[in-house]
């Protein structure tokens, strides 16, 4: 019964990430601020190998920044 749980875990955390990637590409936003965004993605996605509901908090926290109109700096 967990196994199925965590599975389903990974697969909304799968999910939620590809959504967040379509959203930041789609974004308005200066590339370096795009290039960060990514970056941040692709943190979030290694993290969940680890630690999926850290990933997840993580996700969390990045799609309401961008919900909320908070961007990191351009490089």
């Amino acid at each position: 019964m967990e196994r199925d749980s965590q599975l389903e875990l990974y697969r909304v955390v799968a999910d939620r990430l590809k959504e967040a990637h379509t959203v930041v590409r789609e974004l308005q936003v200066p590339e370096g601020v795009r290039m960060a965004l990514s970056r941040k993605l692709l943190v979030i996605t290694a993290a969940a190998k680890h630690d999926l509901a850290d990933a997840a908090r993580r996700l969390d926290r990045l799609m309401k920044d961008l919900e909320e109109g908070r961007f990191p700096e351009d490089d």
